[in-house]
């Protein structure tokens, strides 16, 4: 297992990846990843500037990924985690923790000094392993994500 820069490569198996999830976790398609066009072309949305993506690798396929975002309308010095996902056989192995690192790793580099996210409520895993890693809940949004349908929200300082 590997974490690396997510690549075009990853794009189309990613894009799947991360539909499959929404769709096993029985959640709104609008209002979610699940309907952006970025979603289709990852690469493409983590070469924005000051954004970093990652592709988690088992056996050399991607199986999970994740990265930080400049998500409009956040307040000065704040990323947003985004795109954290992991198909079923990438689950229970360290993986998202793994991702998450990677992308707070960038974050700080790229000099932020909170990371924001916003989830869905059925995604009680995530949910747990972001207050492990230090992430608190937020009673409101921040930003401009077009994320309606998610409504949990946390942040870190960096």
């Amino acid at each position: 297992m590997s974490i690396r820069p997510l690549d075009v490569q990853d794009n189309r198996r990613l894009a799947q990846l991360i539909r499959a999830t929404i769709d096993e976790h029985q959640v709104p398609r609008t209002g979610t990843v699940y309907e952006d066009a970025d979603t289709d072309r990852l690469s493409t949305y983590f070469s924005a500037p000051r954004a970093r993506g990652f592709t988690a690798l088992r056996a050399g396929q991607p199986v999970g990924c994740c990265g930080i975002y400049p998500t409009a309308a956040l307040p000065e010095g704040y990323t947003e985690l985004v795109k954290l996902y992991l198909a079923p056989e990438g689950r229970g192995r360290g993986l998202g923790q793994a991702l998450i690192e990677a992308s707070l790793t960038a974050a700080r580099e790229q000099d932020y000094s909170h990371v924001y996210l916003e989830c869905l409520p059925r995604f009680a895993a995530a949910i747990s392993l972001y207050e492990k890693m230090g992430f608190y809940h937020l009673s409101y949004r921040l930003g401009q994500s077009g994320h309606h349908n998610c409504t949990t929200w946390m942040e870190k300082a960096l």
